[in-house]
């Protein structure tokens, strides 16, 4: 006999629109300029936001439905400083907060068994998310700092030489036999 379920994890499905962001093809070309640089930025930002809203508009309204509503440790929104969030487990009184709290939750003796699956299925998301959130969040800042880096460069060289930036493509084709 299966026992119910309460929490339905995210699908393929669901990330089937973000899957197809053309940011991953941008890591792995030779950057032109700053432009690009930024493009690729936006993009990174762009999914990380995207992941958020799959957080917060589908995991977080099912862990705080009945019946995980009834527990003492809730799935919760943090916005960090640097204005991305991630999923967090809090105690009712906000006094505590992190994994330890789905940990003892778990084992504790008055958590009805049949939500241990659930609670696993929620943390198993939770955790995956937080890390995609992570990545997008740091690719996107990479790409602007090494984009700053790329004009600071292009602004040395227009000064040193007193001329426009060379276009990366006739550079290349000068180079080849």
């Amino acid at each position: 006999m299966t026992t119910p379920r309460y929490f339905v994890p995210l699908e393929q499905a669901d990330f089937q629109r973000l899957e197809h962001a053309p940011y991953l093809k941008g890591l792995l070309k030779p950057f032109k300029g700053k432009g690009q640089l930024e493009d690729w930025a936006k993009q990174c930002a762009a999914l990380r936001d995207d992941l958020i809203q799959l957080a917060l508009h589908h995991v977080l309204p099912q862990a705080r439905a009945y019946p995980f509503d009834r527990l003492g440790v809730r799935l919760a929104q943090q916005t960090t400083g640097a204005g991305t969030t991630f999923l967090r487990w809090r105690n009712l009184d906000r006094s505590q907060m992190g994994v330890t709290l789905w940990s003892d939750l778990i084992q504790h003796p008055g958590t009805p068994f049949t939500l241990v699956d659930d609670l696993y299925a929620i943390e198993r998301q939770r955790v995956a998310l937080n890390m995609q959130i992570s990545l997008t969040h740091t690719l996107a800042l990479q790409a602007m700092a090494c984009a700053s880096k790329m004009a600071y460069a292009e602004a040395i060289y227009q000064r040193h030489t007193d001329r426009p930036m060379p276009d990366p493509a006739s550079t290349l084709q000068q180079e080849s036999p």
